[in-house]
């Protein structure tokens, strides 16, 4: 007897889902709200209805956050060192604000294009087809 395999008609480009939730908008349609506060991803999309609670964003966004800083402001101080001469307390008066504010700008903008990433790749509970449900217990 042949197997037969489901399969969801629509396609997901990974390129635009991201590019959706870092714009803090819906992975699917593009023109609804992500977020429903700072970090706090909406249950559901309130212009086409996708379910966005799915998502497990976790850690991913706070690491490529610190990641993308830290190399910004080491370069930049390279950079500045090596071509000046600058005391210390300016760079403490300079890139220790920066370091702690630029993280807090860019978090949003990762964390949605992570969760696009994973709408796209039908990660998670965002395959409509192989969903599991959170009330079952994963293990025999």
């Amino acid at each position: 007897m042949p197997v037969t395999i489901a399969t969801d008609p629509e396609r997901r480009s990974v390129g635009s889902a991201v590019w959706n939730g870092a714009r803090l908008r819906c992975p699917h349609c593009g023109k609804g709200h992500m977020f429903r506060a700072y970090l706090k991803v909406a249950d559901h999309c309130d212009v086409c209805g996708e379910e966005l609670f799915h998502h497990k964003a976790d850690d991913m966004p706070p690491y490529l956050s610190i990641l993308i800083v830290g190399h910004v402001i080491v370069g930049l101080m390279l950079h500045l060192e090596m071509s000046y001469t600058i005391a210390p307390w300016v760079y403490v008066a300079t890139m220790v604000p920066i370091a702690a504010l630029l993280p807090l700008v860019m978090l949003p903008s990762i964390k949605g294009a992570v969760v696009g990433m994973q709408w796209a790749n039908r990660m998670y509970g965002f395959d409509p087809i192989n969903r599991v449900d959170p009330a079952q217990p994963s293990y025999p």
